[in-house]
């Protein structure tokens, strides 16, 4: 975190602006918020802390880190930073960051960009927050967002909730927002292994108040899946907790899965 992407935050006590100073965010108000020792602050409001550890736990996170980091979503990776960068983009906040890896590609690609990340998991902002560290992340919620009124030029939802009134908020007039949903038939195999009766994704396209629709882009790859990434995808997605035990047991049996893997990047822009 640096002085300038910690400027993008606000208290979640009072809404001020924060400042870092030192070790530690600071708003005009004397709320201090001290930043962990890999650099993300916890600004998440207690009334809305739901839980003992909010967000996706340990072994999702890490299953995540491990199968990203292994390359498998590059083709989507790339087809984020390509719409990032016809859009403007000196200011980005990452809403459900996860922990980095969407991040660190953008920033690699358009070093320039100022990012601002949070996610409700304390161990995905822990991850981000040591993958990335010129950009601010901490632990919050979409629908309490932790970004001052109008920062943002940019807001990328990647698979996480829409939280429009907060998106409105932080984006500057005519910002835009762009929101990666899966495609119908996004890791169709693994489903192929782990259910009887395999479902398609559902696809909509929806219209949000205060945003207007600009166009969307797919971007569909097949991939192989082998050894412990295989197992590494299956821990990082929802099917994880809703799969029969026989269908844990089939993929547990398989030396690899083929399947196809798709987003649809969904851009808007904010009309008033």
């Amino acid at each position: 975190m640096t002085p300038a992407t910690a400027s993008a935050l606000r208290c979640p006590v009072c809404q001020k602006p924060l400042l870092l100073v030192g070790r530690s965010l600071r708003c005009p108000a004397a709320h201090s918020f001290d930043l962990s020792k890999e650099g993300y602050a916890n600004l998440l409001p207690l009334q809305k802390k739901h839980a003992a550890d909010p967000g996706d736990g340990k072994e999702m996170v890490r299953a995540r880190r491990a199968f990203l980091s292994a390359g498998y979503y590059a083709p989507l990776m790339q087809t984020l930073v390509e719409l990032c960068a016809a859009l403007p983009h000196a200011r980005v906040v990452d809403a459900g960051c996860g922990e980095g890896s969407y991040d660190a590609a953008l920033l690699h690609a358009l070093p320039e960009t100022e990012l601002v990340g949070f996610d409700l998991s304390k161990e995905t902002v822990r991850l981000a927050a040591k993958l990335v560290p010129q950009a601010a992340f901490c632990v919050g919620g979409s629908f309490c967002a932790p970004v001052r009124d109008g920062w943002a030029d940019l807001i990328l939802n990647i698979f996480s909730p829409f939280a429009g009134a907060e998106f409105r908020r932080m984006l500057a007039p005519g910002g835009h927002l762009i929101y990666a949903v899966p495609t119908a038939r996004h890791l169709y195999g693994l489903k192929q292994v782990l259910y009887k009766t395999p479902y398609e994704n559902e696809v909509r396209d929806i219209e949000y108040e205060g945003f207007a629709f600009c166009y969307a882009r797919q971007t569909e790859a097949e991939i192989t899946v082998q050894g412990a990434d295989l197992q590494a995808l299956f821990a990082m997605t929802p099917y994880y907790w809703n799969t029969p035990a026989d269908g844990a047991e089939r993929l547990a049996a398989c030396d690899s899965v083929t399947t196809e893997i798709g987003f649809r990047f969904l851009v808007y822009q904010k009309t008033e």
